[in-house]
């Protein structure tokens, strides 16, 4: 994909599999985002598992890994030939079957998860690209290998070096990251530097059952129509970090 004009937002984050309505918030809210595909696969991070609603509790399912090394990125690491598709598709499906948008988040689920690559980014990639098609969401999405940086960076250097290839001047962050960045540095290579929150009292109807948040996207994709999510997507707090 072609670089778009300076003076663009920008954010980067690793990839997720299938991840709360945050993620897909922070690539709503800018005109370029960034896949990182080269970093460090870690066990701490939900880069491979998540949660959905089951029997009204949170309940974590994940894509089986082939066991390797703990040194190897995520687009160097590979899916299980022991990770069971439609056990999962089955696990989803009973989970919210009497869902009002069962039928579309199965439909959506089935082009995801039988997806054929075993290369877990790959697969990450391919999923998150999918939900931003069903979302309407047209951000344009690069993914962080092919940009021409110093690959060798850490950290707050390679955002910054990011965004000086993207020719970005604003830079979003998750709120979780707010303590990883200095706002002086950014401002120093005239970046403005702000990170979005979640609205905290964002709740949408799951069965009867009292609201459980920061489950997966398909929570909910299976409990609310297109134009209620597109609500959803614009409910977020943006601010610099002096206002946090």
């Amino acid at each position: 994909m072609k670089y778009t004009p300076k003076n663009q937002s920008l954010a980067i984050m690793q990839p997720y599999f299938l991840p709360y309505i945050g993620y897909f918030q922070l690539i709503n809210a800018v005109d370029n985002f960034v896949i990182y595909d080269n970093i460090k696969y870690s066990t701490k991070y939900f880069v491979n598992k998540n949660s959905f609603l089951q029997n009204h509790k949170p309940c974590i399912f994940s894509i089986a890994l082939k066991k390797d090394s703990d040194y190897l990125h995520i687009n160097e690491r590979y899916i299980s030939q022991n990770f069971n598709k439609e056990k999962l598709l089955d696990s989803i499906h009973f989970a919210y079957k009497k869902a009002p948008y069962h039928d579309d988040l199965m439909t959506l689920l089935e082009s995801i998860i039988i997806y054929p690559k075993d290369n877990l980014f790959d697969f990450i990639y391919h999923s998150i690209m999918k939900i931003c098609i069903y979302l309407g969401i047209d951000t344009n999405i690069f993914i962080s290998s092919t940009l021409p940086i110093n690959h060798d960076l850490k950290s707050q250097d390679k955002v910054i070096a990011i965004c000086k290839a993207m020719h970005a001047k604003k830079y979003i962050n998750s709120i979780g990251g707010a303590v990883l960045y200095s706002e002086n540095d950014f401002i120093n290579q005239n970046i403005e530097l702000n990170f979005l929150q979640v609205n905290q009292t964002m709740k949408y109807k799951q069965f009867d059952n009292t609201f459980i948040p920061n489950l997966s996207i398909i929570d909910v994709i299976a409990f609310n129509n297109k134009n209620e999510i597109t609500n959803l997507l614009l409910q977020y707090q943006i601010s610099s970090k002096k206002f946090l």
